[in-house]
């Protein structure tokens, strides 16, 4: 029977290894190890073997696969029920990231970051097969989980701090801030107020204290720091605070869309921005181009982040224990209309 016979007959029914050796010429164990990527076959029968894989339409069998190599080419993330840009956009990064690899992704979404629904998630995603997890853990609370968490499976986090008991990929928050605030400083402004996030979140920590260095740096007056919930509806209740005190000439604001309150508040006070008050978000969220007037805000790469977890995962995977840290993603200030030259006095220096 020659070739095309035998791929006429296999067509009858779904391919097996034995169909692609028999049309390549090789035997079911040479199949085996060009699928499995061994290095150990000639160049010229992986081709042959790669072509009859697809004149036959043949598809590995994963399970089959994972058994042989050890590994499943999933990879495993934990994240929490949310909304928000950041989460969402750093989601989506590793998931791109993770299918350029190579590896499909299952994602156990949790509502709370505590503890116990960690380390659950984390044990669901281990019967899964997974060969590796990556982290998103931006609450302090799910960062201590991590710590507890055994140490026989690679793990990432993603925007969890500093890096001590395991790999991070992180965009610089506290270098975010500092540019945001530096910026306004450097518009003439005596100082800038700053609406914060929640604090047990690490990002709403990092940019707390870049705004305060950036405010130390430039010999400026700290006020006190609004803290918000990263919504816009709380952007609006603390702009509304910040609209009766003239003095306010500059904010920086910890998100978009709590800047988006921020700037409703102030035009309904009459503020005009930026010629009384000059605002700065934090994200760079795609509608903030679209604000009246568009904002100055923050950009972060999240395709960037994405690519960096799934490699510094990949490295762990491949190094077991030893594993090195990669420099965290440096974000971008985006200049809009938000943002002038002041034309007041604002705030006294002290």
């Amino acid at each position: 029977m020659d070739s095309d016979d035998i791929s006429t007959a296999i067509r009858r029914r779904p391919a097996v290894m034995a169909d692609v050796g028999r049309l390549a010429g090789v035997s079911h164990q040479t199949v085996s190890r060009v699928i499995n990527g061994s290095p150990h076959v000639r160049e010229e029968t992986r081709q042959r073997v790669i072509a009859a894989m697809r004149e036959l339409d043949y598809r590995p069998n994963s399970a089959a696969r994972a058994l042989v190599t050890g590994r499943s080419s999933t990879l495993g993330v934990v994240s929490f029920d949310t909304t928000l840009y950041g989460p969402a956009s750093t989601l989506f990064g590793i998931e791109r990231a993770a299918h350029a690899a190579g590896y499909f992704v299952i994602v156990a979404s949790l509502e709370a970051l505590d503890r116990d629904s960690v380390c659950d998630a984390v044990e669901r995603l281990r019967l899964h097969g997974v060969d590796g997890i990556l982290m998103i853990a931006p609450l302090q609370e799910a960062v201590d989980a991590l710590r507890e968490l055994p140490s026989d499976l690679p793990m990432v986090a993603v925007e969890a701090g500093a890096a001590d008991s395991m790999p991070v990929a992180a965009v610089d928050q506290h270098a975010g801030a500092v540019a945001a605030t530096r910026h306004l400083l450097e518009l003439g402004h005596v100082t800038v107020w700053h609406v914060a996030g929640p604090p047990d979140w690490l990002e709403a920590r990092q940019r707390l204290a870049g705004w305060r260095d950036a405010l130390v740096e430039g010999d400026a007056f700290a006020p006190p720091p609004l803290t918000g919930d990263w919504s816009a509806s709380s952007g609006y209740s603390l702009g509304r605070a910040l609209s009766r005190d003239r003095d306010v000439s500059a904010v920086f604001v910890a998100n978009d869309q709590m800047a988006l309150g921020v700037l409703r508040a102030l035009h309904e006070a009459g503020r005009r921005i930026p010629r009384d008050v000059s605002v700065v978000g934090f994200d760079d969220i795609p509608e903030a181009q679209f604000f009246t007037p568009p904002l100055t805000t923050i950009r972060q790469d999240f395709g960037e982040l994405g690519r960096r977890g799934v490699r510094l995962l990949l490295r762990a995977m491949a190094a077991g224990a030893q594993w090195v840290q990669e420099p965290p993603v440096v974000p971008e200030l985006i200049v809009r209309s938000s943002t002038a030259v002041t034309a007041g006095t604002g705030a006294i220096r002290v």
